[in-house]
This record gives C-alpha cells, structure tokens and sequence, in this order.
C-alpha cells in the first residue's frame, strides 16, 4: 500500500529513493470518483519507473477544472483510495491547475500522461526538459471519464428515466 504524504516528506522519500538508485515516475489527476481508467492509467505508469508517484489535485483546483458539484470525494479521500492501490508508492495532494511547480520540485525521471494527451501537447510538456526527464503516454484509450459515471449514476438515480426493458 502506498502512502499518503506532504510534499516535504516526499522530497525525503524520493531523496532516499534516488540515492538507492531507484528511478521516479509522476502521474496527476484529479481521481475523483475512481473507475477502470484510472486504474489503468496507475498500472501503466508504475510500468515507467521503480517508484510511482501520483500527485492528486486539491478541492479547490478541482472545482475549477471540473466545476460546480466536484470534486465528489474531498482530497484527502481521494488520496487514501490512491494509496490503497498496488501499483502506487506515494501521494500527495496539490494546489493549482497543473503540475508543473510540483514536477519541477521532484524532477521525476518520467512524467505520466494519459492517452488524452500527447507528449507535444501536454500542460507540463516543456518543464522535462530543464532536467532531462521524460513523458510518457501511458493507460488505454480514454473512454472512461468520471462524468460518464455522474451521469450513469444520476439516470439510475431517477426512477422515471430509467429505461425498462
């Protein structure tokens, strides 16, 4: 099981990390109600690195991303089902739209993006190159979303919408 950490106890854990020779990998999102995608998407990026760091956006940021009625689950939720995942190292929540201060602090080897993005288009695409790391597009195709399970929910929530066979 991962932990849930701040980040100045990351930096010690991965300081630790590197100096046994250990390589780091970055994935982020919100994960606000956690679904087959996700999973995927951590399984692959822990296939990129030794450790699998996954930086977990704040309340507030996700209510700017996402808008009125997210995040679902509160932050510190959200991280601990993170954590509880295998494939997973470490968490830790942060504040903003992207991720670039915390991937510029950790300088991870490989910074994970899902299939949604590419490496020539990605929010963080230029910060890899300051130090040398690297992204890579990891999880399936993105035909799971958090907003298509909301929706699932909501119409099977509604008596009167639900179709009958």
């Amino acid at each position: 099981m991962g932990q849930v950490v701040s980040l100045v106890a990351l930096q010690t854990l991965l300081r630790a990390d590197r100096a046994n020779g250990l390589t780091i990998a970055l994935a982020n999102g919100c994960f606000d109600i956690l679904h087959v995608g996700h999973v995927r998407y951590l399984q692959a990026a822990s296939d990129e690195a030794d450790r699998l760091v996954v930086a977990i956006n704040d309340d507030h940021s996700v209510l700017k991303l996402k808008g009125l009625g997210r995040p679902i689950l509160q932050a510190v939720v959200r991280a601990e089902i993170v954590a509880s995942l295998r494939p997973v190292d470490y968490v830790s929540v942060f504040s903003g739209d992207t991720v670039t201060e915390l991937f510029l602090t950790l300088k991870p080897d490989v910074h994970c993006k899902g299939t949604d993005y590419t490496v020539e288009a990605g929010p963080e695409r230029d910060g890899g190159k300051v130090f040398g790391g690297r992204t890579a597009i990891v999880g399936d195709a993105k035909d799971h979303s958090t907003e298509k399970l909301l929706d699932c929910i909501v119409r099977l929530d509604t008596p009167d919408e639900v179709e009958t066979p």
